[in-house]
């Protein structure tokens, strides 16, 4: 869809100073600097540690700060010097665990050493992230997207899901393995999402010692799944871009189930699931 909005001169972004002091601001379209692409937000999902940038955890809370690293949009503009296989229209992935990008000039990128870069900007504490409707980054911090990928759905594991996926490869997990999941929150609920076994239990994982048995008998002892409530399924939660601040909200209250992402332009575009809620948890 020809959106006029994708062509104007203004773009609309949410901006925090201090201690969740909100302000919806519009700011001129220019040009990316060198290195540097200019991006059309589609979806951002909002982070826990969005609160280093809202509750004022930084150097200087004072300077305003479009706050989110969960960032999934199509590049606009291509700045001067920057990688040429970057090119306009393509969908790309910024803020990977808040890397902003590397400047592949200093130590540690001289040893390939580029998530430790010492001049690294933090996407959305450091410099400006996804609460608005255009971002620029650099692009050496790019990810690039599969054209067939939810950008809503996609958005949350630049962050979430690169976290616990990077810490099942680390325990050397597979698919069938048993794994415990510490705790709840969006991590969690991103690692659990999708079951490691099947919803009997009766598979052990690989290699996985035998289930004791009982004193009385030879049988293994098994855990009864009669009074277990049925778990709800995840639920992603979107809101427009107006509702960044109600979004930010939900999450650090804990009262998200499962991931609230903003909608960047594709709310504009295919209308999607905006502000209904998740069906109540089964008891």
């Amino acid at each position: 869809m020809n959106n006029p909005a994708h062509h104007a001169s203004t773009y609309r972004a949410f901006t925090v100073t201090g201690r969740r002091q909100f302000a919806l601001v519009e700011r001129e379209r220019h040009e990316p600097a060198p290195g540097q692409v200019r991006i059309r937000v589609e979806a951002c999902g909002i982070c826990h540690t969005d609160a280093l940038a809202v509750e004022g955890l930084r150097p200087d809370p004072s300077a305003p700060i479009a706050p989110g690293h969960e960032i999934i949009g199509v590049i606009e503009a291509v700045g001067a010097g920057a990688d040429p296989t970057w090119r306009p229209g393509d969908r790309v992935g910024v803020g990977v665990g808040f890397l902003g990008g590397q400047d592949n000039t200093c130590e540690p990128c001289r040893r390939g050493d580029f998530v430790n870069c010492s001049d690294q900007p933090q996407t959305g504490t450091a410099v400006d992230g996804g609460y608005a409707e255009v971002t620029y980054a650099r692009a050496t911090g790019l990810v690039r997207i599969p054209p067939g990928l939810d950008p809503l759905a996609g958005a949350p594991l630049l962050c979430a899901g690169l976290t616990m996926y990077n810490a099942l490869i680390s325990a050397s997990a597979r698919p069938g393995s048993l794994v415990a999941v510490q705790g709840l929150g969006g991590l969690a609920t991103s690692a659990s999402s999708t079951p490691a076994r099947p919803a009997t239990g009766s598979s052990p994982s690989p290699g996985a010692p035998p289930r004791p048995r009982s004193p009385q008998n030879s049988a293994p002892t098994t855990t009864s799944t009669a009074r277990r409530p049925t778990p709800a399924p995840p639920c992603d939660e979107v809101f427009p871009l107006s509702e960044a601040p109600k979004a930010y909200e939900r999450v650090i209250n804990g009262d998200a189930r499962f991931r609230i992402v903003l909608a960047g332009f594709v709310h504009q575009e295919i209308g999607t699931r905006e502000g209904k809620p998740c069906p109540a948890t089964a008891r």
